[in-house]
């Protein structure tokens, strides 16, 4: 009966150790291909989710695909902290193993990036000095323009911040003194302050959905549908 239970066990040890190898494998050539694909200096850490995965793999289907990035780069856009989460992903593990990811298909993909506050400065009124998060949006102080003033004037303006076709929109919706006082009308303040980031979408072409200011940048959430590996750009 012990050689049976010891032989039980280094069975199963074996199975798990297996398991884990064919997944680290998966995970590698997914992370090889998108590091190639996106010009990444590393490749990102990939976490194929639910256990055991020789299971999914047997059937050809995976609960979640999870990637990661230390930052990611879109022309004059850097973000950090990129996240890429695909969900209900199909494809057959001996193509993952063999290195071929572009059978590789996810129902869905959901990715998070930060974009940090010196790369949003750049597109910024030159007055810009300092950004922060506020409950009504991106708080923005320094020295601005004001309409029949022949030099800038010191305030802090809450700018709105959406999803646009040409990339992330901020817009003036409120202005405070820097001295104090009541909030002053938005027609004092020069129209021109209005900026766009050219970011508009992340990785898997992911279309941006929601922008959040946070306390090291703004926090940009994209969304995509049916997104195959043999389409990536």
């Amino acid at each position: 009966m012990r050689a049976l239970v010891i032989l039980i066990v280094v069975a199963a040890i074996g199975l798990i150790a297996g398991d884990r190898i064919a997944v680290v494998l998966a995970q590698n050539e997914i992370g090889r291909r998108i590091a190639a694909e996106y010009a990444l200096d590393r490749d990102p850490a990939v976490d194929i989710g639910g256990f055991p995965f020789l299971t999914q793999a047997a059937d050809g289907r995976y609960e979640t695909i999870d990637i990661r990035a230390d930052e990611w780069s879109d022309q004059e856009v850097t973000v950090r902290d990129l996240r890429l989460t695909l969900t209900d992903v199909t494809a057959p593990l001996a193509d993952l193993v063999a290195g071929n990811t572009s059978t590789l298909v996810a129902a869905g993909a959901t990715a998070e990036a930060v974009l940090p506050y010196d790369t949003v400065r750049r597109f910024a009124d030159d007055g810009v000095r300092e950004l922060s998060d506020s409950p009504d949006g991106l708080r923005v102080t320094g020295t601005f323009p004001v309409d029949g003033l022949p030099f800038p004037v010191p305030a802090t303006i809450v700018f709105a911040m959406a999803p646009a076709d040409d990339g992330i929109e901020l817009t003036p919706i409120s202005v405070q003194s820097a001295v104090g006082g009541p909030a002053l009308p938005l027609s004092v303040v020069s129209r021109g302050l209005a900026f766009t980031i050219p970011l508009q979408d992340l990785p898997l072409g992911a279309r941006i959905t929601a922008i959040r200011a946070a306390a090291d940048g703004l926090h940009v959430t994209a969304v995509a549908a049916g997104v195959r590996f043999d389409d990536l750009s």
